[in-house]
Protein backbone atom coordinates (compact mmCIF):
# COMPACT_ATOMS: atom_id res chain seq x y z
CA UNK A 1 0.00 0.00 0.00
CA UNK A 2 1.07 3.31 -0.94
CA UNK A 3 -0.09 6.62 1.21
CA UNK A 4 -0.50 9.88 -0.70
CA UNK A 5 -2.27 12.28 2.16
CA UNK A 6 -5.42 11.15 2.39
CA UNK A 7 -5.57 8.70 -0.35
CA UNK A 8 -4.17 5.42 -0.41
CA UNK A 9 -3.18 3.14 -3.04
CA UNK A 10 -3.12 -0.60 -3.11
CA UNK A 11 0.26 -1.13 -4.88
CA UNK A 12 3.30 1.58 -4.13
CA UNK A 13 3.42 2.17 -7.71
CA UNK A 14 1.77 4.22 -10.00
CA UNK A 15 1.86 6.26 -13.81
CA UNK A 16 4.62 9.29 -13.72
CA UNK A 17 3.39 12.66 -15.44
CA UNK A 18 5.56 12.10 -18.70
CA UNK A 19 5.75 15.21 -21.01
CA UNK A 20 4.60 14.45 -24.67
CA UNK A 21 2.67 11.16 -23.85
CA UNK A 22 0.35 10.69 -20.54
CA UNK A 23 -2.55 12.17 -22.34
CA UNK A 24 -6.19 10.68 -21.69
CA UNK A 25 -5.26 7.55 -23.92
CA UNK A 26 -2.43 6.63 -22.31
CA UNK A 27 -3.83 7.43 -18.80
CA UNK A 28 -7.04 5.16 -20.19
CA UNK A 29 -4.89 2.05 -20.69
CA UNK A 30 -2.63 2.22 -17.71
CA UNK A 31 -5.68 2.16 -15.61
CA UNK A 32 -7.02 -0.57 -17.39
CA UNK A 33 -4.06 -2.85 -16.93
CA UNK A 34 -3.44 -1.92 -13.32
CA UNK A 35 -1.79 1.43 -12.82
CA UNK A 36 -3.96 2.75 -9.45
CA UNK A 37 -3.14 5.93 -10.17
CA UNK A 38 -2.11 8.24 -13.44
CA UNK A 39 -0.92 11.65 -14.34
CA UNK A 40 -1.12 14.11 -17.06
CA UNK A 41 2.00 15.22 -18.63
CA UNK A 42 3.43 18.51 -17.54
CA UNK A 43 0.85 21.35 -17.69
CA UNK A 44 2.13 25.00 -17.70
CA UNK A 45 0.43 26.59 -14.81
CA UNK A 46 -0.26 29.74 -16.60
CA UNK A 47 -3.10 27.92 -18.85
CA UNK A 48 -5.27 28.65 -15.62
CA UNK A 49 -5.43 31.99 -16.04
CA UNK A 50 -6.90 32.07 -19.65
CA UNK A 51 -10.13 30.34 -18.87
CA UNK A 52 -11.37 30.15 -22.33
CA UNK A 53 -8.41 27.87 -23.31
CA UNK A 54 -8.38 26.09 -20.10
CA UNK A 55 -11.97 25.03 -20.72
CA UNK A 56 -11.49 24.13 -24.34
CA UNK A 57 -8.43 21.70 -23.16
CA UNK A 58 -9.14 17.58 -23.53
CA UNK A 59 -7.10 17.12 -20.68
CA UNK A 60 -10.09 16.98 -18.09
CA UNK A 61 -10.22 13.36 -16.55
CA UNK A 62 -12.90 10.61 -17.23
CA UNK A 63 -14.28 8.03 -15.59
CA UNK A 64 -12.45 5.48 -17.37
CA UNK A 65 -9.32 7.03 -16.64
CA UNK A 66 -9.53 6.58 -12.52
CA UNK A 67 -7.64 8.54 -10.09
CA UNK A 68 -5.75 11.35 -12.24
CA UNK A 69 -3.34 13.65 -10.88
CA UNK A 70 -2.05 16.65 -12.34
CA UNK A 71 1.03 17.86 -12.47
CA UNK A 72 2.07 21.93 -13.28
CA UNK A 73 5.08 23.42 -13.98
CA UNK A 74 5.70 27.50 -13.01
CA UNK A 75 7.88 29.64 -11.19
CA UNK A 76 5.54 32.06 -9.88
CA UNK A 77 3.81 31.25 -6.28
CA UNK A 78 0.55 32.82 -6.76
CA UNK A 79 -0.05 31.11 -10.20
CA UNK A 80 1.08 27.77 -9.39
CA UNK A 81 -1.37 28.11 -6.36
CA UNK A 82 -4.46 29.12 -8.72
CA UNK A 83 -3.69 26.62 -10.94
CA UNK A 84 -3.45 23.94 -8.54
CA UNK A 85 -7.29 24.87 -7.58
CA UNK A 86 -7.99 24.96 -10.84
CA UNK A 87 -7.26 21.70 -11.90
CA UNK A 88 -9.18 20.48 -8.57
CA UNK A 89 -11.99 22.39 -9.47
CA UNK A 90 -12.06 20.05 -13.08
CA UNK A 91 -11.96 16.47 -11.16
CA UNK A 92 -8.26 16.25 -10.71
CA UNK A 93 -7.36 13.76 -7.41
CA UNK A 94 -4.08 15.47 -6.84
CA UNK A 95 -1.44 17.75 -7.67
CA UNK A 96 2.15 17.50 -8.43
CA UNK A 97 4.86 20.21 -8.46
CA UNK A 98 7.35 20.40 -11.17
CA UNK A 99 10.79 21.05 -9.91
CA UNK A 100 12.43 18.88 -12.07
CA UNK A 101 12.08 19.56 -15.95
CA UNK A 102 15.58 19.46 -17.40
CA UNK A 103 14.38 21.08 -21.39
CA UNK A 104 16.57 24.30 -21.67
CA UNK A 105 13.38 26.09 -22.16
CA UNK A 106 12.21 25.88 -19.33
CA UNK A 107 15.35 26.74 -17.36
CA UNK A 108 15.19 29.97 -19.24
CA UNK A 109 12.13 30.79 -17.64
CA UNK A 110 13.03 29.84 -14.33
CA UNK A 111 11.08 26.99 -14.10
CA UNK A 112 11.19 23.40 -13.57
CA UNK A 113 14.67 21.67 -12.52
CA UNK A 114 15.84 25.99 -12.49
CA UNK A 115 13.94 26.13 -9.26
CA UNK A 116 16.62 23.56 -7.44
CA UNK A 117 18.87 26.11 -7.42
CA UNK A 118 16.37 28.97 -6.29
CA UNK A 119 14.68 26.57 -2.97
CA UNK A 120 13.53 30.33 -1.51
CA UNK A 121 10.88 30.21 -4.42
CA UNK A 122 10.63 26.56 -4.04
CA UNK A 123 9.43 26.56 -1.04
CA UNK A 124 6.81 29.84 -1.48
CA UNK A 125 5.58 27.52 -3.81
CA UNK A 126 4.77 24.46 -2.17
CA UNK A 127 3.81 27.26 0.59
CA UNK A 128 0.96 29.00 -1.42
CA UNK A 129 -0.45 25.61 -3.19
CA UNK A 130 -0.90 23.80 0.10
CA UNK A 131 -2.61 26.82 1.28
CA UNK A 132 -5.12 26.64 -2.05
CA UNK A 133 -5.31 22.95 -2.55
CA UNK A 134 -6.65 20.25 0.04
CA UNK A 135 -6.07 17.49 -2.28
CA UNK A 136 -2.71 15.55 -1.63
CA UNK A 137 0.44 17.68 -2.75
CA UNK A 138 3.65 15.90 -3.95
CA UNK A 139 6.63 17.11 -5.59
CA UNK A 140 8.77 16.14 -8.69
CA UNK A 141 12.66 16.62 -7.69
CA UNK A 142 15.92 15.61 -9.47
CA UNK A 143 19.06 14.68 -7.45
CA UNK A 144 20.14 18.81 -7.70
CA UNK A 145 20.82 21.12 -10.19
CA UNK A 146 23.71 19.55 -10.53
CA UNK A 147 26.38 16.99 -8.62
CA UNK A 148 28.19 20.18 -6.67
CA UNK A 149 27.96 20.16 -2.83
CA UNK A 150 26.13 23.85 -3.13
CA UNK A 151 23.48 22.13 -5.20
CA UNK A 152 23.16 19.30 -3.06
CA UNK A 153 22.95 21.40 0.07
CA UNK A 154 19.85 23.40 -1.92
CA UNK A 155 17.99 19.65 -2.79
CA UNK A 156 18.20 19.10 0.70
CA UNK A 157 17.06 22.72 2.02
CA UNK A 158 14.18 22.02 -0.43
CA UNK A 159 13.26 18.53 0.48
CA UNK A 160 13.33 19.88 4.40
CA UNK A 161 11.53 23.08 3.52
CA UNK A 162 8.65 21.22 1.38
CA UNK A 163 8.08 18.66 4.10
CA UNK A 164 7.66 21.71 6.51
CA UNK A 165 4.90 23.09 4.72
CA UNK A 166 2.99 19.92 4.21
CA UNK A 167 3.84 18.46 1.02
CA UNK A 168 2.32 14.53 1.23
CA UNK A 169 5.70 13.21 -0.81
CA UNK A 170 8.71 13.82 -2.35
CA UNK A 171 9.07 12.07 -5.43
CA UNK A 172 12.69 11.91 -6.84
CA UNK A 173 14.45 11.48 -9.89
CA UNK A 174 17.78 10.01 -9.14
CA UNK A 175 19.71 12.40 -12.16
CA UNK A 176 20.94 15.85 -11.79
CA UNK A 177 19.28 18.67 -14.22
CA UNK A 178 22.00 18.82 -15.97
CA UNK A 179 22.85 15.08 -16.29
CA UNK A 180 19.69 15.04 -18.30
CA UNK A 181 19.09 11.39 -18.96
CA UNK A 182 22.72 10.80 -19.42
CA UNK A 183 24.63 8.03 -16.78
CA UNK A 184 22.32 5.62 -14.31
CA UNK A 185 20.02 7.45 -11.43
CA UNK A 186 21.68 7.67 -8.60
CA UNK A 187 19.27 5.97 -6.22
CA UNK A 188 21.59 5.91 -2.85
CA UNK A 189 20.37 9.54 -2.68
CA UNK A 190 16.63 8.00 -3.31
CA UNK A 191 17.77 5.83 -0.17
CA UNK A 192 19.47 8.57 1.64
CA UNK A 193 16.63 11.12 1.35
CA UNK A 194 14.27 8.47 3.12
CA UNK A 195 16.75 7.92 6.08
CA UNK A 196 16.95 11.56 6.38
CA UNK A 197 12.89 12.03 6.78
CA UNK A 198 11.99 8.77 7.71
CA UNK A 199 7.99 9.82 8.47
CA UNK A 200 7.74 11.26 4.98
CA UNK A 201 6.93 9.58 1.88
CA UNK A 202 10.07 9.09 -0.59
CA UNK A 203 8.82 8.00 -4.10
CA UNK A 204 11.35 7.32 -6.65
CA UNK A 205 12.17 7.33 -10.20
CA UNK A 206 15.02 6.40 -12.80
CA UNK A 207 15.43 3.28 -15.14
CA UNK A 208 12.19 1.96 -14.36
CA UNK A 209 11.86 0.15 -17.61
CA UNK A 210 10.50 -3.68 -16.83
CA UNK A 211 8.52 -5.16 -13.93
CA UNK A 212 11.56 -7.45 -12.39
CA UNK A 213 13.92 -4.38 -12.01
CA UNK A 214 10.83 -2.18 -10.63
CA UNK A 215 10.19 -4.79 -7.53
CA UNK A 216 14.09 -5.01 -7.22
CA UNK A 217 14.08 -1.39 -6.48
CA UNK A 218 10.95 -1.30 -3.97
CA UNK A 219 12.93 -4.02 -2.30
CA UNK A 220 16.35 -2.85 -2.20
CA UNK A 221 15.82 0.77 -1.72
CA UNK A 222 13.61 1.21 1.17
CA UNK A 223 11.64 3.80 0.08
CA UNK A 224 7.88 4.15 -0.29
CA UNK A 225 7.09 3.58 -3.68
CA UNK A 226 8.41 4.71 -7.51
CA UNK A 227 6.84 5.94 -10.60
CA UNK A 228 6.82 3.86 -13.82
CA UNK A 229 7.66 6.42 -16.98
CA UNK A 230 9.59 5.36 -19.93
CA UNK A 231 8.90 1.95 -19.12
CA UNK A 232 5.18 2.36 -20.02
CA UNK A 233 5.40 3.72 -23.46
CA UNK A 234 3.78 1.25 -25.30
CA UNK A 235 3.77 -1.05 -22.59
CA UNK A 236 0.73 -0.64 -20.35
CA UNK A 237 0.98 -4.25 -19.56
CA UNK A 238 4.49 -3.20 -17.57
CA UNK A 239 1.60 -2.24 -14.36
CA UNK A 240 -0.29 -5.72 -14.28
CA UNK A 241 2.90 -7.31 -14.62
CA UNK A 242 4.79 -5.63 -11.44
CA UNK A 243 1.36 -6.50 -9.72
CA UNK A 244 1.79 -9.94 -9.77
CA UNK A 245 5.57 -9.99 -9.12
CA UNK A 246 4.82 -7.67 -6.26
CA UNK A 247 1.97 -10.10 -4.70
CA UNK A 248 4.57 -13.22 -5.64
CA UNK A 249 2.52 -14.39 -8.40
CA UNK A 250 4.17 -15.53 -11.16
CA UNK A 251 4.65 -12.46 -14.17
CA UNK A 252 2.23 -12.67 -17.17
CA UNK A 253 3.15 -14.00 -20.26
CA UNK A 254 3.42 -11.61 -22.78
CA UNK A 255 0.17 -10.67 -24.16
CA UNK A 256 -0.99 -12.29 -27.28
CA UNK A 257 -0.28 -10.70 -30.90
CA UNK A 258 -3.94 -10.27 -31.67
CA UNK A 259 -4.43 -8.50 -28.02
CA UNK A 260 -1.60 -5.93 -28.40
CA UNK A 261 -2.66 -5.11 -32.13
CA UNK A 262 -5.99 -4.49 -30.69
CA UNK A 263 -4.53 -2.01 -27.93
CA UNK A 264 -1.98 -0.34 -30.31
CA UNK A 265 -5.26 0.07 -32.48
CA UNK A 266 -7.51 1.60 -29.69
CA UNK A 267 -4.51 4.02 -28.51
CA UNK A 268 -4.27 5.22 -31.81
CA UNK A 269 -7.85 6.24 -32.03
CA UNK A 270 -8.41 7.47 -28.81
CA UNK A 271 -5.74 10.21 -29.69
CA UNK A 272 -7.27 10.85 -33.41
CA UNK A 273 -10.27 11.99 -31.19
CA UNK A 274 -8.69 15.24 -30.53
CA UNK A 275 -6.28 15.47 -33.44
CA UNK A 276 -6.25 15.61 -37.10
CA UNK A 277 -5.67 12.36 -38.63
CA UNK A 278 -1.93 13.78 -40.13
CA UNK A 279 -1.42 15.12 -36.69
CA UNK A 280 -2.24 12.08 -34.63
CA UNK A 281 -0.63 9.90 -37.33
CA UNK A 282 2.87 11.47 -36.79
CA UNK A 283 1.72 12.11 -32.71
CA UNK A 284 1.59 8.54 -32.38
CA UNK A 285 5.12 7.26 -34.03
CA UNK A 286 6.36 7.79 -30.64
CA UNK A 287 4.80 5.10 -29.36
CA UNK A 288 5.61 2.28 -32.08
CA UNK A 289 9.03 1.63 -30.80
CA UNK A 290 7.20 0.49 -27.14
CA UNK A 291 4.53 -1.46 -28.72
CA UNK A 292 6.73 -3.38 -31.14
CA UNK A 293 9.31 -4.44 -28.51
CA UNK A 294 6.46 -7.63 -27.81
CA UNK A 295 6.76 -8.59 -31.21
CA UNK A 296 9.40 -11.47 -32.35
CA UNK A 297 9.78 -9.49 -35.62
CA UNK A 298 10.29 -6.10 -33.51
CA UNK A 299 12.84 -4.04 -35.73
CA UNK A 300 11.05 -4.68 -38.63
CA UNK A 301 7.47 -4.01 -37.61
CA UNK A 302 8.47 -0.79 -35.91
CA UNK A 303 9.69 0.40 -38.96
CA UNK A 304 6.04 -0.63 -41.11
CA UNK A 305 4.36 1.02 -37.97
CA UNK A 306 6.63 4.35 -38.30
CA UNK A 307 6.33 4.50 -41.91
CA UNK A 308 2.47 4.73 -41.91
CA UNK A 309 1.33 8.15 -43.26
CA UNK A 310 -2.11 7.74 -42.58
CA UNK A 311 -4.80 6.12 -40.10
CA UNK A 312 -5.33 3.16 -43.30
CA UNK A 313 -1.69 2.50 -43.28
CA UNK A 314 -1.47 2.43 -39.76
CA UNK A 315 -4.70 0.06 -40.31
CA UNK A 316 -2.63 -2.58 -42.83
CA UNK A 317 0.36 -2.74 -40.84
CA UNK A 318 -1.61 -3.59 -37.52
CA UNK A 319 -3.43 -6.39 -39.81
CA UNK A 320 0.10 -7.34 -41.09
CA UNK A 321 1.89 -8.05 -37.97
CA UNK A 322 -0.61 -9.04 -35.31
CA UNK A 323 -3.79 -10.17 -36.94
CA UNK A 324 -6.40 -7.25 -36.72
CA UNK A 325 -7.43 -4.62 -37.63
Amino acid sequence: MLRLGNISLDVPFYQAPLSGYTDRAMRVLAHKYGAPLTYTGVILAKIALHKKAFNRLFFQPGDDEGLVGAQILGGDPDVMAEAASAFVNVGFGLIDLNFACPAPKVLRRQSGGYLLKDPETAIKIVRFVRSSVSCPLTIKLRAGFDKSQESMDKFWQICKGAIAEGVDALVIHGRSVKELYRNKGDWEVLSEAKSRFPQTTIIGSGDLMDAETIVERLKSSGLDGVIIARGAIGNPWIFNETRALWKGRPKPEIPQLTEQGEVYLKHYEMIAETRPMLKSVRYFRKFAVGYSKHHPQRKLVQADLIAAKSRDEIYAAVKKWYGVG
